[in-house]
This record gives C-alpha cells, sequence and structure tokens, in this order.
C-alpha cells in the first residue's frame, strides 16, 4: 500500500512537470509579440507648476504601444514605470505599472487615457473604480481631456 502511494505521488509529479513545459513556449511566444521592435518612437514632455512628466512611447509593428514614463510632483517621490496600451481612434488607452521613490517592493498599476491632437497628447481625468486590485476607467463615464493639468509636447528623445 505504501508503494502504491509513492508511485502515485511519482506519478503525479511527472505530469505536474509535464503540463509545466507545455506552457513555456506560449509565454516566451507573448512576450516577444509584446516586446517587439519599434518602428516609431515618439518623447514627450508635460508640465504644470512644478510638476514634470516625461513620456517615451514606442509603436510596435502590431499597432500596440509601449514606453517609459517619470513622473516627478513637488514634494512626492518619483514615480518611474512603463505603459503598454493602445489606440482607440485618437485616443491612447495604457496601464501604467511604478514604482514609487526608491522602495521597489511594492507596484502599482494604474489606467491612462491620452487624447492625441496633433504633435500634443493631453492626459485626461477619468473616474476609477477597482475591482479585486485591479483599477479601470469606470464604464459610461467619460474621460475628461478639457480641465487637465498635463498637456505633453513632442521634445528629442535623450538616452539616460
Amino acid at each position: 500500500m505504501k508503494n502504491l502511494g509513492l508511485f502515485c505521488l511519482l506519478f503525479a509529479c511527472i505530469g505536474f512537470q509535464s503540463c509545466k513545459k507545455n506552457q513555456s513556449p506560449k509565454v516566451v511566444e507573448a512576450t516577444k509579440v509584446q516586446t517587439g521592435n519599434p518602428i516609431n518612437m515618439q518623447c514627450y514632455k508635460a508640465l504644470y507648476q512644478e510638476d514634470t512628466i516625461e513620456l517615451k512611447m514606442n509603436t510596435l509593428k502590431n499597432g500596440k504601444i509601449t514606453g517609459d514614463m517619470v513622473m516627478k510632483f513637488f514634494n512626492m517621490p518619483k514615480k518611474v514605470g512603463k505603459i503598454a496600451g493602445e489606440f482607440r481612434g485618437d485616443t491612447l488607452f495604457a496601464s501604467y505599472t511604478f514604482i514609487q521613490g526608491t522602495y521597489d517592493k511594492i507596484t502599482y498599476k494604474n489606467p491612462m487615457a491620452f487624447l492625441k491632437r496633433g504633435n500634443e497628447l493631453i492626459l485626461g481625468n477619468g473616474k476609477i473604480e477597482t475591482t479585486m486590485g485591479a483599477s479601470y476607467f469606470v464604464k459610461g463615464v467619460p474621460i475628461d481631456f478639457e480641465r487637465v493639468k498635463f498637456k505633453f509636447k513632442t521634445v528629442d528623445c535623450v538616452d539616460k
């Protein structure tokens, strides 16, 4: 009876290991799609009083947008992170995943919406809800692009 239990445990471990092997290529492939070579790179900067936001935006072949964003607000820790999203019409809907200050144990993720007007990006204000740890814009509530603080202007990209 003891040998039968060990045999079943060994068989279950082999089964779980084989399931793990089948998932790895899919994860690697999905990562490659998201981080493909950009076909276009654009840099933006927005100023409001003593606050600054810098955005480096990459357009991928599949139309997705990725990039880096740094938020420097007066008397607040700097927020450094990545954006990922896509345009729907003239509006970029993206997720901003970032750390705040030097404490990298906690990662935050917020939805963002940018309206593109000519060479300008306007950071919209909208009602955000959080369910089970995921934040999102409330459906049916419009995002305001008129009464805003941050309007991004194009700037030359500088590698740091």
